[in-house]
């Protein structure tokens, strides 16, 4: 779904209301008209974000996760917003109509109108959404309840739709609206449906996924080796990440996502991550033959290579993605650039891997170990303070103009690297990334 089809929807929607004298109704009642449009517009937007993480495959690889991240969010602040409006401006229409208290008013809505009680209800949940979502919010809580938080979404969408259908004029107004808005709809739930219930069943009961072995990488950071049947069939390539769901306890229905940290070699897959929360704590106590489902593959890291060279640029557990496309990635020696930052030697995740790598194939490898500097924001350690990051980056990689550039790091220091990247001249459709954000 490109940004335009979501404009020409927009657009759209607007156009209905002007059809049914939307305009014209401004003058003799401009509350209730201008409650209309909002509500239109907000529901139009709401089933669009739904399809913006709906993990449509051609609307991935057209934009990646982390953009479609912040397009969802983008699109949910505004729908919700719109929402709100819509819920203001109708009750205050109505209750200037009826000669009526505001409060009065709306409970007479809510308690009298076909399908309001459910709407009201679809309401808050979206509102719940909204207000964890909000970064500060989302700082405060674990992965584990924003993810619960988050599906009360869907459960929004769902309950607003009767109010629409029985007491929304302008969807049933005309069949031009009427198809559109059950169109809509329809698409929105096949989506769903398809893509996040279809596909992941179907895979799930074909490959059979189960783990085959732990392994211990760091003091804080495990491996995951999972084994199935054809796992030669399963479309998967290095830099995609699995939303995984282990079934060795309470919490199990709680989805996480964890990139490969090895190139798919069609036998066995694995993933690594960090002790970051409740879901990652959990991997180092998983045992050989439990059962694990999984969703995806998802993520488009490996697929967006413009030329021939190519840096990769990871901190800390970052580095699972990056080095699953070290090994897989064709390039000539020389034409390859890792630069690995981590507080300190102990901290380096695969490090004789990684070493292996480079020698065979002739990668550039280096390890900006140390602390944090103080007093500013960098994404180098400290004993590069007497130099700025762009300098840095440019006298580490002297050609990286001519590179793609792959970063995989916490969400700040991801967009240090990328400022720095594009100060020494990297075109921004050549940084592709990954961050740690939710």
């Amino acid at each position: 779904m490109s940004g335009l089809t979501a404009w020409f929807s927009v657009l759209f929607v607007v156009a209905l209301w002007v059809s049914g004298r939307g305009v014209q109704n401004l003058a003799t009642d401009p509350l209730t008209t201008l409650g209309r449009l909002t509500g239109l517009v907000s529901a139009d937007l709401l089933l669009l974000q739904v399809l913006l993480m709906a993990r449509i495959p051609w609307v991935e690889r057209s934009y990646g996760q982390d953009e479609l991240a912040r397009r969802h969010r983008l699109v949910g602040f505004g729908s919700v917003n719109l929402m709100l409006a819509h819920v203001v401006l109708i009750s205050l229409g109505y209750a200037a109509d009826d000669r009526s208290g505001l409060l009065g008013e709306v409970w007479d809505l809510v308690t009298t109108y076909p399908g309001m009680l459910l709407a009201t209800a679809g309401t808050v949940a979206l509102i719940l959404v909204a207000v964890t979502s909000i970064r500060a919010a989302r700082r405060k809580l674990r992965y584990e309840s924003w993810h619960l938080l988050h599906l009360y979404a869907y459960l929004g969408v769902g309950l607003a739709l009767p109010h629409q259908l029985w007491t929304g004029a302008d969807f049933t107004a005309s069949p031009v609206a009427t198809v559109f808005w059950w169109t809509a709809y329809a698409l929105a739930a096949g989506a769903m449906l398809i893509w996040r219930v279809g596909v992941p069943v179907t895979r799930n009961l074909r490959h059979r996924m189960v783990v085959d072995g732990v392994v211990q990488e760091a003091p804080d950071v495990v491996s995951v080796y999972l084994r199935g049947r054809d796992l030669a069939q399963l479309p998967v390539a290095a830099g995609q990440f699995f939303v995984w769901r282990f079934l060795d306890g309470p919490g199990f229905t709680r989805g996480h996502p964890f990139s490969l940290s090895a190139a798919p070699d069609g036998v066995r897959l694995r993933i690594t991550a960090k002790n970051l929360g409740e879901g990652s704590a959990r991997l180092a106590r998983l045992r050989p033959g439990m059962r694990a489902l999984f969703e995806g593959p998802y993520g488009r890291l490996g697929s967006v290579r413009r030329g021939p060279k190519v840096t990769l640029i990871a901190a800390g557990v970052g580095i699972t993605p990056l080095r699953a496309l070290l090994e897989a990635m064709p390039y000539r020696r020389g034409d390859a650039v890792l630069l690995y930052r981590a507080g300190s030697a102990e901290d380096l995740v695969f490090r004789k891997e990684l070493d292996a790598i480079a020698a065979h194939r002739g990668i550039r490898l280096a390890y900006l170990l140390g602390p944090r500097p103080r007093g500013r924001t960098s994404w180098l350690p400290d004993r590069y303070q007497g130099a700025s990051d762009p300098h840095v980056l440019r006298r580490l990689v002297p050609d990286i103009a001519e590179h793609d550039v792959y970063v995989c790091g916490p969400e700040e220091w991801t967009a240090a690297v990328m400022a720095s990247a594009e100060a020494v001249g990297v075109e921004r459709n050549r940084i592709h990334t990954e961050s740690f954000a939710w």
